[in-house]
């Protein structure tokens, strides 16, 4: 068994609702992540899905520690993110990355591409400011950039190149882990691969372990050695992407997979989609037991009553109190 470099243990990342002007009170509680444990191995990439607002994002964030967490713990390496003060953060933010969405919004627009890649090398004095220049001209070169365009802005480029400069700009301090939300959703379905093999690339060369979020279950097994499904804040499978995907055993697992298009039409025409029914629940309240149960097909009295924790199953650990049996 491969030793772990990153472990979620019992995460859970809540948000008060508070009401009020000039006496606030608390009247709720959005549960974002609500106890969510994984771990990330040395290498590997874990892809992380689910339909949006289910709490990929805000996991992403409390584990670089952008959010607060309200419960459980975070490992790197051994090191608790969680009880380490600012300024350990952001020492050990070295070795641990964001990718954004949009990379529009994650670079200063008021930065060239060159100052962009500059400040993280300056401010944790990675190389002497004589080697700068040579540095940020590396980087460009390793996601596929020009070195000669490191005097252009943000707003030069097009949405994969901007994708691109985030990409080397989080590689800049030569990180172990790498955090990346949704890094191709903002692009073209042409760049979006383009991307992706860049990603698997530096992940191949550079010795990185990736955490991929993402909605689009085609886009995950394309670059993931593992899975993660989650609903409502929770983890409902997780396995290896083959498993995971080509038979999933999870009922919300099942239905994501079966919104992936087939390329071949007469396959598409033939096959059967699952469609859910109803809304997701509210993290504000989410229902008793499994969270999943008021819109899933098989549920039973059992689900509605009780915590459904993972247990092991055909090698993968599912979250459901009927598997094997669907």
């Amino acid at each position: 068994m491969i030793e772990p470099i990153l472990e979620l243990q019992n995460v859970k990342t809540h948000f008060p609702i508070q009401k009020g002007f000039l006496f606030r009170k608390q009247v709720g509680t959005v549960k974002a992540v609500d106890g969510v444990s994984l771990s990330l191995r040395r290498g590997e990439v874990l892809g992380l899905v689910g339909e949006s607002g289910c709490g990929k994002s805000t996991l992403a964030r409390t584990i670089m520690q952008l959010v607060p967490t309200t419960g459980g713990t975070v490992l790197l390496e051994g090191k608790n993110l969680t009880q380490s003060s600012a300024a350990s953060v952001q020492i050990i933010r070295r070795d641990l990355q964001m990718v954004f969405q949009d990379p529009y919004a994650s670079l200063n627009p008021r930065m060239t591409v060159f100052a962009t890649l500059a400040e993280p090398l300056l401010v944790h004095k990675v190389c002497p400011p004589g080697e700068v220049v040579a540095r940020v001209g590396q980087l460009m070169e390793l996601v596929g950039l020009a070195p000669r365009f490191m005097q252009k802005y943000p707003h030069e480029f097009s949405g994969g190149q901007r994708q691109r400069i985030a990409i080397a700009r989080a590689l800049a301090l030569q990180p172990k882990v790498i955090i990346a939300d949704e890094p191709v959703s903002a692009l073209d379905v042409s760049i979006q691969a383009q991307i992706l093999n860049l990603l698997a690339e530096l992940v191949r060369k550079m010795g990185l372990s990736l955490v991929f979020i993402a909605h689009d279950l085609s886009v995950v097994k394309h670059i993931s050695d593992r899975v993660a499904v989650m609903y409502l804040g929770k983890i409902v499978e997780l396995g290896s992407a083959v498993d995971v995907i080509e038979r999933p055993q999870h009922p919300y697992t099942r239905a994501l997979v079966s919104a992936i298009p087939v390329p071949d039409p007469d396959v598409e025409r033939a096959r059967q989609r699952i469609v859910l029914a109803g809304d997701p629940p509210s993290p504000i309240n989410p229902p008793s037991g499994c969270a999943f149960h008021p819109r899933c097909a098989f549920a039973q009295d059992r689900c509605k009553t009780g915590e459904i924790p993972l247990k092991s199953f055909l090698n993968r650990e599912v979250a459901c109190v009927r598997m094997g049996e669907i």
